[in-house]
This record gives C-alpha cells, sequence and structure tokens, in this order.
C-alpha cells in the first residue's frame, strides 16, 4: 500500500477555503479547485517507494497484472480507470458535456490524424475514453444538470418577460421534445445582438423579486441564474444554461452524469470519480477553448428527471458490514463509503482489484499485513490488487475501485 501525494488543481472557479478547511492546512490566496488521486497522465499522484517518489501511472506499467489485478488489466488494459478528485466550487463551472466511448475514440483518432499537440489548448479529445462521473456532496452543492422538458423550458423564458424569448418559447411548445430541445439550444448558442444583455438585465431583476416579493416556483433558478451573470458578466453561455435544470444536493446525495448530458457545478465541495479521461466539449461560461459544433455532435437531446441518489436509495446495493454503495451503470469505476466507528471490528477489503480510500473527516488506518498507514481528512491510500487491506477508525472513508472483478468485502 501507498500514501498518495496528490495534486492541486488551481482552477479560477476553485474555492479558497473549502479544500485547506477540509484538510486542516493554511489557505494559499488563491482558489484550490480539484485534488486529484490516480493515475491520470495529467497529474498522476506520486508514491514512495525506496528512495525514490514515482508517479503511480509508472508504477502500474511497470507490473500492472500485480497493481491492478487480472479482471481490471483484461477489461481496460495497464491503466487505472478511474479518477478520484475532490472537488470544490466556489463559482460555476463551464457548460459542458462528455463524450460515448465510440465518439471519444472518433474524435481522438481525427485530432491525431490532423496533428493537433496532446496539450493544445483547442484539442478537444486528450484520450480515447468516456468520461462518465459521479458526484457526491459533501457540503450542500448545486449545480445545472439535465435539459428541462421543453415545457418547462419554455415556462422558464416566459416568467422573464422577455419578449425576444417568445419565439424560442413557442418552439419548445409546438414542436417533438428532441426537436424542439435541439432547435432552440442551437439557436441560444449564437443568439442574436442584443438577447444575453435582455436576458441578463431581466434575470438579475427576476432574482431580486423571487428574493424579496415573488417567491415562485423559480425562486431558486433565478438566484443560481444571476450567480451565473456575476461570475461569467455578457457570456452567451448564459442562455444555453437557462435550457439545464438546477439540482440541489444536500450532503451524502449523488447525482450521476452519463455522455451527452450538458451541466454546468455552480459551487460545494464533493467527491467526484470518473473514468479516467480528460475529454470536455464547452459552449460557455468559461475562458477555456469552446467547440460549440463539436458540441452539439455529442449533446443527447433528452429531457430526463434528475435522479438524485443518497444512502437511502442505495440501500438495495448496500454491501455487508457497513459499506454504503453508489450505484452507476459503468464498470469503469464504483464509488462506496464507510462510516466508521471505534466501537466496530475492522471493514476488511480482499485482494483482486485496484483501490483508492480517501478520508474525508476523522480519522482511519488502513492495514495490510505489512503495514499500517494513518489517515486524515483530504488523505488517501492507493491498496494495489494483490494487497488485502482492512479499515478502522472514527470517520468518513471513501472508497473507490472498478466494477469488473471488484475487490469484495471480507468478513469482519
Amino acid at each position: 500500500m501507498d500514501l498518495l501525494l496528490t495534486t492541486i488543481q488551481p482552477y479560477d472557479w476553485g474555492s479558497v477555503t473549502a479544500l485547506p478547511r477540509l484538510m486542516g492546512t493554511p489557505p494559499t490566496g488563491t482558489p484550490q479547485a480539484e485534488l486529484w488521486m490516480g493515475a491520470h497522465p495529467a497529474a498522476p499522484s506520486r508514491v514512495r517507494r525506496g528512495r525514490d517518489t514515482l508517479p503511480l501511472d509508472r508504477v502500474i506499467a511497470a507490473d500492472p497484472a500485480a497493481e491492478l489485478g487480472t479482471a481490471t488489466l483484461r477489461r481496460f488494459g495497464a491503466r487505472l480507470p478511474f479518477l478520484l478528485k475532490l472537488l470544490a466550487a466556489d463559482a460555476p463551472l463551464s457548460v459542458q458535456v462528455h463524450p460515448d466511448l465510440a465518439q471519444a475514440r472518433t474524435g481522438f483518432a481525427l485530432e491525431d490524424a490532423l496533428g493537433v499537440p496532446l496539450d493544445a489548448p483547442h484539442r478537444n479529445y486528450r484520450d480515447p475514453h468516456h468520461k462518465p462521473e459521479m458526484i457526491v456532496a459533501l457540503t450542500p452543492f448545486r449545480g445545472l444538470c439535465g435539459f428541462r422538458s421543453p415545457r418547462q423550458c419554455a415556462d422558464l423564458l416566459d416568467a422573464l418577460r422577455v419578449p425576444a424569448l417568445r419565439p424560442y418559447a413557442a418552439t419548445l411548445r409546438a414542436l417533438p421534445e428532441a426537436q424542439a430541445l435541439m432547435e432552440v439550444f442551437t439557436a441560444f448558442l449564437r443568439p442574436p445582438a442584443g438577447l444575453v444583455d435582455a436576458v441578463t438585465q431581466a434575470v438579475e431583476e427576476a432574482a431580486v423579486e423571487a428574493a424579496v416579493a415573488r417567491p415562485g416556483p423559480y425562486r431558486g433558478d433565478f438566484s443560481a441564474y444571476a450567480e451565473v451573470i456575476r461570475a461569467h458578466p455578457g457570456d452567451p453561455g448564459l442562455l444555453p444554461a437557462l435550457m439545464l435544470r438546477h439540482v440541489e444536493l444536500e450532503p451524502g446525495e449523488a447525482l450521476f452524469l452519463g455522455a451527452g448530458i450538458p451541466h454546468a457545478y455552480l459551487s460545494g465541495l464533493g467527491v467526484e470519480i470518473m473514468a479516467s479521461s480528460d475529454n470536455v466539449l464547452r459552449c460557455g461560461l468559461t475562458s477555456k477553448h469552446v467547440d460549440a459544433g463539436e458540441l452539439m455532435k455529442v449533446v443527447r437531446f433528452t429531457a430526463m428527471p434528475t435522479r438524485v441518489l443518497s444512502s437511502r436509495s442505495s440501500q438495495s446495493s448496500r454491501a455487508e458490514h457497513g459499506e454504503e454503495v453508489y450505484p452507476a451503470p459503468v464498470d469503469d469505476f464504483r464509488l462506496s463509503r464507510f462510516p466508521l466507528r471505534p466501537d466496530e471490528p475492522p471493514r476488511r477489503l480482499a485482494a483482486g482489484a485496484p483501490q483508492i480510500l480517501l478520508c474525508v473527516d476523522g480519522e482511519a488506518a488502513v492495514t495490510s499485513a505489512a503495514e499500517t498507514l494513518r489517515i486524515g481528512p483530504g488523505r488517501s491510500v492507493y491498496v494495489p490488487a494483490t494487497a488485502e487491506a482492512a479499515i478502522t477508525g472514527a470517520g468518513t472513508v471513501f472508497r473507490a475501485t472498478v466494477d469488473v472483478g471488484a475487490a469484495p468485502i471480507a468478513s469482519r
């Protein structure tokens, strides 16, 4: 086993205080957006081996069978297929989608054939992998995730009382779902002059009215869109963002996002897990590369209720001995958590698959046949497929592994 030495990404939307508060470290005065745990080549975690400190992707490449196990190696090749993060948002992220596996492979091959460097700012596909993801809230967490129904979109546009929005609302009400969402979303990506300013003013007025005099059904929505405007004034990404559902998670609740689902996280601290990929297509609310044309090839124009997962809704998937599983319809990752109490027997994890154990509060001890490693909030341990481990302590530990021959819970 190894204590992970991790990298914090200083993206401009990150919180200055959330990760330092969790980890008990002094703030740096600059945003700390994401703490990465895994072997992604952009920022692999590091482990100490003797006198050397090595990136985890190199350690895995040196002996993939021992590090990953037979089932993981056969399914995903010689790479860790998941990336675990602590995500701390203090401002809206970009409106974005992720490709499915076929789209990622095609896009990656095409950009390679065109000679686009992997680190080029305008490159869309940096690897041939998909990027399904899940976020579990550690604090109240807010985001814009998935399309509203066309009628709900139209009702919200009408509530803003902007005359120039009426034709879009009419289109949403007149056409079949997929066509209506596609036509209006496409039009919003290239809005006519003056529309963004008019909607900006209307959202700001509606947010004030909702807060003091006219609560109505869109109070939280208008507040969220006003927050977007403050972070990205004049950005045309506001218009497609109006079509997305405003979702609020309480601590312990989770949200799974598959390929093609447009989303933009707004604020909060959470544990995020995803397939190990860096493929992101953006259409606004960002200073990074925007490629609306490519994004349109990936977006799924389907309205569906946002399914919020919680420990209660996960009861049917709960493993024995206190492991609470957050179910996801992919095998690249499996995320669960252990609420630990000092008077309980150890939680024993059998060998067979790679695992990362992350403490988010309290303190935990991770014990193998050879050693015991202690971790506090924000600290993590990598357990290779060849090692059995046991967890004890008082606090909460998240467990990330794969869902192909994933290491099962052993007896206590």
